[in-house]
C-alpha cells in the first residue's frame, strides 16, 4: 500500500512510518518540525525512517493546517490511506497557547478529513486521546463512555475531531477509525512527558516534580504495542454496513482506546527508573496541575475483540529499555 503518515516526525508518527516500510508499504510523511519541543529530535526521528526505509519513505516538512501549502506538498503523490498522527500535543501547553490547538488540532483535522474525500474517500486512522475522558470517575475508561466535560483545551479539541470525523463518516460514508492514546512511552518518546521528564531529572540530580502529591496513576503504553494497534486498525478500515461500531456510530466511524487496561502508580514508574539509571531520585511533591486528571486506565476490550490487540510489553520491560535509549541517544 502507499500511505500518507501526517506528524512523521513526532513520536508515534516516525515508529509507524518506520514499521510500514519495513513491512513494504510505501510512506509520504509530512511535519512542520514545529519547535514546541526540540526540533533536532524530530529531525532525527526522520533521518532514522530514511535509513530504514530502504527508499520507500517521502519526507515534506508542511503544516497542514495551512490549506494551500497542504494541497501544494501533496500535489502528485498518491497513496491509497492516511494515518493522521499529527496534532498539537500537551495539556498544560494549551493553556499557554491556545490558538495553537484550534489551528492544527481543528482545522489540520479538517483540512486531513478533505484531503481524504477529495481523493474518494480514502481510510483515515487518527490520533485521539485518553484526555478526551477528563475527570471520569469510572475506570477503566471504555469507548461507549458519555463524554462531555473535557479539563483541558487539548481535551477539547480531540474530542471535537471525533465529532467532525462522525459527521464526515455520516455525510461522505469516508472509512475512519479515531484512537485514544493512553501514555505512551519508549525509545524516540518526547522530552515534555512523564517518562522523559523523570528520567532526565534523575540522571542530572535534579528533583523530579510530582503532582497531586504524588497521587497520580496512568496507562503506561509502550510504543510497540502502540504501532501494532495502528497498523491493525490500517489494515481493517470500518465497513459501511450499517452496524453499531465500537463508539456508537452506525456510520463507518470507529474509535478504539489503545493502552494496556493496567494505571501505574508514578512512583513505582519513578522506582523503576531509578533501578535502570543506577540512581536515587529527589522527589519534589506539588499539587495537581491545572488540566491534569488524577488517574488513567484503557478498557482496551473492543479492539481486541475486533483486531486481535494484545499489549504485551509491561512498564516492567519497557522503562529499561526506554533509559537504554536515553542514555544513549544522550550519550549519559
Amino acid at each position: 500500500m502507499k500511505i500518507l503518515v501526517t506528524g512523521a516526525g513526532g513520536f508515534i508518527g516516525a515508529a509507524i512510518a518506520r514499521r510500514l516500510c519495513e513491512r513494504g508499504d510505501e510512506v509520504v510523511g509530512i511535519d512542520s518540525l514545529n519547535d514546541y519541543y526540540d526540533v533536532t529530535l524530530k529531525q532525527g526521528r526522520v533521518r532514522a525512517v530514511e535509513q530504514a526505509s530502504e527508499g520507500r519513505f517521502r519526507f515534506a516538512q508542511v503544516d497542514f493546517a495551512d490549506a494551500e501549502a497542504l494541497d501544494t506538498a501533496l500535489a502528485g503523490a498518491e497513496f491509497d490511506s492516511i494515518v493522521h498522527l499529527g496534532a498539537q500535543a500537551g495539556v498544560r501547553y494549551s493553556l499557554e497557547n491556545p490558538r495553537a490547538y484550534i489551528d492544527a488540532n481543528i482545522l489540520g483535522h479538517l483540512n486531513m478529513l478533505e484531503v481524504a474525500r477529495r481523493r474518494g474517500g480514502l481510510p483515515v486512522v487518527y490520533a485521539s486521546s485518553s484526555s478526551v475522558y477528563g475527570e471520569s470517575d469510572a475506570l477503566p475508561g471504555g469507548v461507549e463512555d458519555r463524554l462531555g466535560h473535557p479539563v483541558s483545551l487539548y481535551a477539547a479539541t480531540k474530542r471535537a475531531d471525533e465529532l467532525i470525523s462522525e459527521t464526515y463518516g455520516h455525510l461522505h460514508r469516508i472509512p475512519l477509525t479515531g484512537l485514544r492514546f493512553f501514555t505512551v512511552y519508549g525509545p524516540w518518546g518526547r522530552p515534555d512527558m512523564a517518562m522523559w521528564l523523570f528520567t532526565d531529572a534523575i540522571l542530572a540530580g535534579r528533583p523530579v516534580s510530582l503532582f497531586n502529591q504524588g497521587e497520580m496513576w496512568r496507562d503506561f503504553t509502550y510504543i510497540d504495542d502502540i504501532v501494532g494497534g495502528v497498523l491493525a486498525c490500517v489494515d481493517n478500515p470500518p465497513r459501511d454496513d450499517g452496524r453499531v461500531k465500537p463508539g456508537g456510530s452506525v456510520k463507518p466511524h470507529a474509535i478504539y482506546n489503545i493502552g494496556t487496561n493496567r494505571s501505574e502508580k508514578l512512583t513505582r514508574v519513578i522506582g523503576l527508573i531509578e533501578e535502570a539509571c543506577g540512581r536515587k531520585a529527589r522527589i519534589e511533591f506539588l499539587p495537581m496541575q491545572p488540566g491534569d486528571v488524577e488517574k488513567t486506565r484503557a478498557d482496551v476490550d473492543a479492539i481486541r475483540d475486533d483486531l486481535g490487540y494484545n499489549p504485551s510489553i509491561s512498564i516492567d520491560e519497557g522503562i529499561p529499555r526506554f533509559v537504554e535509549w536515553f542514555r544513549r541517544y544522550h550519550g549519559v
